[in-house]
């Protein structure tokens, strides 16, 4: 481990602990490094990298901040990420991968505590869903918006913003295999029916099972096409 790794656990320790719990400002530098026996200069660059990670915030004129920590910041980077792996065709098998084994689990989650309201929306994109359906691009928008408010039913926003990072880049794969594959709309609102109906009856295995069919279908269709050796087209230019 590094001498900046060390400072960067040592204030992560201090988080932790809640000596420095979120919303609370930092030290000034020379005292923080005269708290954590290191130097200033790795003191900056600890900072530095915490920040990066979005665990502080240093403002300007003002001194930094220990951010709110909420899931949704601190996993804000894994999205970003994920699209710079975009055109590694082994990295989106080992994602879609990772949705089939989170995605049924957390529907079968979102049933057995999903409101009547948060089931509303999920229908309202539903409906959405069906008057785009000759409209690709539109249609995925609101799939994705349908998967977030299921997700979002469970309540938990680790689990949200982990399957979202994910589904920003499948988002757009979906809308390739929409572009050449006329039936894949009339596929994608049957599935997703089905997801909306085991949620509407709470029943946690059903809601899984629907899930995870959606989800291996899709999946199945992006191996075969990848296994053809054709390039992944995203977006509208893959229209002919």
């Amino acid at each position: 481990m590094s001498l900046t790794d060390k400072a960067i656990d040592e204030i992560r320790e201090l988080i932790r602990t809640g000596v420095l719990p979120p919303g609370s400002k930092l030290p000034p530098e020379p005292d923080l490094a005269a708290q954590l026996g290191l130097s200033r200069n790795l003191a900056r660059e600890a900072v530095k990298a915490l920040a990066v990670a979005r665990v502080l915030e240093v403002r300007r004129g003002d001194g930094t901040y220990v951010t709110s920590l909420q899931p949704s910041l601190l996993l804000e980077g894994l999205g970003g990420a994920v699209e710079l792996l975009q055109g590694d065709s082994v990295a989106l098998r080992d994602l879609m991968e990772v949705r089939r084994l989170l995605e049924p689990m957390a529907t079968a989650l979102a049933a057995t505590r999903i409101s009547d309201s948060q089931l509303a929306e999920v229908k309202r994109h539903l409906d959405a869903m069906r008057e785009a359906r000759d409209d690709v691009e539109q249609l995925n928008a609101h799939d994705a918006a349908f998967h977030r408010a299921v997700i979002s039913a469970t309540g938990n926003e680790t689990l949200l913003t982990l399957l979202e990072s994910i589904s920003g880049r499948t988002l757009r794969a979906r809308i390739w295999r929409g572009l050449v594959d006329d039936k894949a709309a009339g596929r994608t609102l049957a599935e997703h029916e089905a997801i909306f109906n085991a949620l509407s009856t709470r029943d946690a295995a059903l809601s899984q099972a629907a899930a995870l069919l959606h989800v291996s279908n899709t999946e199945q269709s992006l191996r075969e096409h990848l296994s053809s050796g054709e390039p992944l087209a995203f977006g509208t230019a893959a229209r002919k």
